[in-house]
């Protein structure tokens, strides 16, 4: 998916959508919309920003062009309006003059830009120990976040929000509570939901464009013709089979 679809995706996501109906809204399959949920832990990512300053897309693709018709770095430069030795750093770190592809440069920036933090479970071992122990042990993370609030009052360093536990668990990227634990949760599920996220009043499981019973025709609705009589045949049959007993008994 282009990143306008996946910004889409997150978005209806964050307002409650299912991912059915987010998989008809995009004309994805519900696998390709899943996958990306499961990606994330099912959070909804912040909304990616560019430094001010920093080269843009369009800026990469004019050096990569630049460079394929063979100009200096200086003319580069130029005709961008940047120095010589931004051009220059950005040419370097992405594989040189003969392999600079702008598509790849601006994906190396947004990588380089992220810079996670560790999360408060990856920095505090005997907190991390604790919370996988109850874990394993069929505890849900609010219990386990109340727990430690009233057995450490006095020691922050031993206290955790649910949601931070719910986090670690989902985003497996963060590598710190093992995915083996999800299968304590009694919710079952592999992603976390938004608060929004219903299915009352969704689409679900419909036959488009179906004709309601209460349209039949009047004939149909007061069982006027032969073979309109719903539900009456087993009666029918019992009332057959009656009189033939009652005929062979005579």
């Amino acid at each position: 998916m282009s990143d306008a679809q996946k910004r889409e995706l997150w978005d209806c996501w964050k307002a409650g959508e299912s991912i059915s109906e987010i998989s008809r809204a995009l004309g994805r399959p519900p696998g390709s919309v899943f996958t990306i949920l499961k990606s994330n832990g099912g959070y909804v990512p912040p909304v990616r920003s560019r430094r001010p300053g920093f080269l843009t897309d369009s800026e990469r693709e004019l050096i990569s062009r630049g460079l394929a018709r063979g100009d200096s770095m200086r003319t580069i430069a130029r005709s961008l309006g940047r120095s010589a030795s931004t051009i220059s750093r950005e040419i370097g770190r992405n594989k040189g003059t003969e392999h600079y592809r702008a598509v790849d440069a601006e994906d190396r920036a947004w990588q380089r830009a992220r810079r996670p933090k560790p999360c408060l479970l990856a920095l505090n071992e005997p907190l991390r120990e604790v919370v996988a122990a109850r874990l394993a042990e069929d505890w849900s993370p609010e219990q386990i976040a109340g727990h430690l609030a009233k057995a450490h009052p006095d020691d922050p360093g031993m206290r955790i929000s649910h949601e931070t536990i719910y986090k670690s668990l989902f985003m497996q990227a963060r590598g710190v509570l093992a995915k083996s634990l999800q299968r304590h949760l009694r919710s079952g599920r592999p992603t976390r939901r938004s608060i929004h996220n219903t299915v009352t009043g969704q689409w679900r499981s419909q036959i488009k464009e179906a004709t309601s019973i209460h349209e039949r025709p009047a004939e149909v609705r007061d069982r006027l013709v032969p073979g309109h009589w719903e539900g009456d045949r087993a009666t029918r049959s019992c009332t057959n089979l009656s009189g033939l007993t009652d005929w062979r008994g005579g």
